[in-house]
């Protein structure tokens, strides 16, 4: 079949100026839908929620309105309740652009005929762009809402638009969003509902005050009972358990969770833009080791805090962070984990450790614990008496400070420092030492936080392998550097193991079941700061007692106060495995480091007090704890006299124990049994 050629119709100038007509409303259209787009970024301003390792809630904050939203996720939200909310609010809502007319049409000729709204034509877009916006509610406002409802439909998927509805419908009081009110009313989030919880979260939006259950639950009730009618009606549950639904009473609303804020802002930080965020805590341990830090804070004074921290070994996950005691005391806001303090004996360990790991000395190398001066510094033990010729093992076992001054001094400080950072410990020096470690960082004369100190344990507990802490559930790069060899790591840890036990604590070699501790304590000047770091168990755990101020707590030390916390920490994780030891044969140390000091003093002489000394004393009389007279060489027994007085002997320790009455110069004597004697003049002067 032959078909005709084809003839144009022209158009007509009213033709064509029609056609131009629509391309400019089109266009203009567009272009104002460009330049003047719905505020979707509002979505995404929810309460970020940080999470543990298992997924489980450990605190949530407020948006910056002081609301809480939660962020919807369709697939963690009970699919029957989202069902039934679109049964309820908006049948069509699969299928229309936004705006649903058939709705629209019947809420309009409904309102024509009463004068007052009986039925509701917003879909759920509409209610979207509502809540977006929040307008008196006019017909001005209706007809930029349908406006909108478009705009959002245009950009975004039905599944988005559902969630954000979900993420932003109003509850009442300042919970918004139904994992919100899921969380406030059932304590759970909305994965599972039951018929009756269903009811009441898709009455709640449509009246949020007038229908709140902990304040109106007489409204709430009737409302919820009559969704529940709305059920039955719409073949979605038989009349049976709508009844059952009706005897359930109104819930109150409950607080949400807050466990590990300090470690938890430290997240939303690092973390602004996601709304969820999972962590390394352990939710059981962290809320163990809170109570644990409550109960031991109880009894200080209401300056005093106490912080924890808890990692395991084999990742560097920490598991527990306790910042702080509670909010509700002097300095609470402040992670006590990050705040930098001076450590104490607490870094002793580690300058063993790296003696021993570079042959510098042994386990088994004598060193005299006696008064010296190293140049201008004149350390002194924490007691105040000194033990003669003592191995280093026992040094370290014991916390002596001469021992440790005097390796520290033949490592080089610097070295020492070097290593600590080399280490991931961020060791910041005074100012006055910044150009060059000085001999005092031996005893903690430097700033480190609890996280740094952990960090160098846990590097001991991991055969002295150095890794960073891993807070996140996805860590970004991180480093693992050698710090001492495992034979070193695994040798320090059995002295630190066999250290004094805190008193009433039965050693772990009679305990059945208790865990074996390698643990350190220190005491910064002045009392601080208390520490106590231990590795067991598969864990490192520290832990700091000290006034956030920084103000002095006199009387107060690691072992008294941070040490007990520290073993009922390793109690809490529950029974231990045994430690793998590698069998070592007892072996006299090498000839080269038989002694750490080389150099010898002949005849008699007085080590302490140096002459010329000026020498704090805290307490005077009988009662107080005086200070141990120490000489060397003669021909003993020795005899000491003060300003002419002799000074008695100790029947146990034989040692000469001084007792100055009061402040002021005195002359001291030491007389061998050949009669030769030495004489030094010393002040002795208050603290202050």
């Amino acid at each position: 079949m032959r078909r005709g050629p084809r003839v144009a119709l022209p158009l007509t100038p009213n033709g064509k100026r029609w056609g131009w007509a629509v391309v400019a409303v089109l266009l203009t259209l567009f272009s104002l839908d460009v330049l003047f787009p719905p505020p979707l970024s509002r979505v995404r301003d929810v309460s970020p929620v940080v999470l543990d390792r298992n997924g489980e809630w450990l605190m949530a904050f407020t948006t910056g309105q002081g609301t809480w939203r939660l962020e919807a996720r369709l697939d963690e939200i009970d699919p029957e309740f989202q069902r039934r909310l679109i049964a309820i609010e908006d049948e069509r809502f699969w299928f229309h652009p936004g705006v649903d007319p058939i709705a629209l049409t019947r809420a309009t000729v409904s309102y024509a005929r009463s004068g007052r709204v009986t039925q509701g034509g917003s879909t759920i877009t509409m209610q979207l762009a509502r809540l977006l916006e929040p307008r008196p509610r006019t017909i001005q406002s209706k007809l930029i809402e349908i406006i909108r409802a478009i705009q959002i439909e245009r950009r975004w998927s039905k599944r988005e638009i559902l969630a954000a509805y979900l993420t932003m419908a109003p509850y009442g009081g300042n919970l918004e969003g139904v994992r919100a009110a899921s969380r406030a009313y059932f304590q759970r989030d909305p994965v599972w509902l039951d018929d009756a919880e269903m009811a009441l979260l898709i009455a709640l939006p449509q009246a949020p005050e007038a229908r709140r259950p902990d304040r109106r639950p007489q409204a709430a009730r009737a409302a919820r009972d009559r969704v529940l009618g709305m059920f039955v009606s719409a073949g979605l549950i038989n009349e049976r358990r709508a009844a059952e639904g009706r005897e359930v009473a109104m819930p109150a609303r409950s607080p949400f969770p807050y466990s590990a804020p300090h470690a938890s802002y430290a997240l939303v930080q690092q973390h602004p833009s996601q709304g969820v965020i999972q962590s390394s805590l352990d939710a059981t341990l962290q809320r163990d080791l809170e109570a644990l830090a409550r109960r031991h804070v109880a009894g200080l004074e209401r300056d005093a805090q106490i912080a924890i921290l808890a990692v395991r070994l084999d990742d560097r996950t920490v598991r527990a962070r306790i910042g702080g005691a509670g909010t509700d005391r002097a300095g609470g806001y402040i992670d006590m984990t990050r705040a930098i303090r001076s450590p104490g004996s607490a870094l002793k360990p580690f300058l063993y450790a790296i003696a021993f790991d570079e042959g510098i000395a042994a386990p088994e190398t004598l060193v005299r614990d006696a008064p010296r001066r190293f140049g201008g510094y004149l350390p002194e033990n924490f007691d105040r008496r000194f033990h003669g010729d003592v191995t280093l093992e026992d040094a370290l076992r014991h916390s002596l400070n001469l021992p440790a001054v005097a390796t520290l001094e033949r490592i080089g400080a610097n070295r020492f420092h070097a290593a600590l950072r080399r280490a991931g410990a961020d060791v910041r020096l005074p100012r006055r030492a910044i150009a060059e470690p000085g001999l005092a960082l031996a005893l903690g004369g430097v700033g480190m936080t609890l996280e740094d100190l952990v960090q160098l344990y846990a590097a001991l507990g991991d055969g002295g392998q150095a890794r960073p802490l891993v807070v996140d559930a996805e860590p970004g790069l991180s480093f693992s550097r050698r710090f001492v060899r495992e034979d070193t790591a695994e040798r320090v840890l059995e002295i630190l193991a066999s250290s004094p036990h805190p008193a009433g604590r039965v050693p772990s070699v009679v305990a059945q079941g208790a865990p074996s501790v390698a643990f350190k304590t220190g005491t910064s000047y002045g009392f601080r700061d208390a520490w106590s770091v231990g590795v067991a168990n598969g864990y490192a755990i520290g832990v700091w007692v000290g006034r956030p101020d920084g103000a002095p707590r006199p009387g107060a030390t690691g072992r008294s106060e941070a040490l007990p916390v520290l073993f009922e920490a390793f109690d809490l994780l529950g029974a231990p495995g045994e430690p793998q030891r590698r069998e070592r044969e007892d072996e006299d140390a090498a000839p080269g480091i038989a002694r750490l000091e080389t150099e010898q003093q002949e005849g008699l002489s007085i080590l302490f007090p140096p002459s010329g000394a000026e020498v704090l004393v805290l307490d005077y009389g009988a009662q107080s704890r005086g200070l141990s007279l120490s000489a060397r060489g003669g021909r003993g027994p020795l005899t000491w006299y003060a300003e002419g007085e002799r000074v008695a002997s100790e029947p146990t320790s034989g040692r000469s124990i001084w007792r100055p009455s009061a402040p002021g110069f005195y002359d001291v004597t030491v007389v061998d049994a050949n009669g030769e004697s030495r004489s030094v003049r010393v002040r002795i002067r208050n603290s202050g």
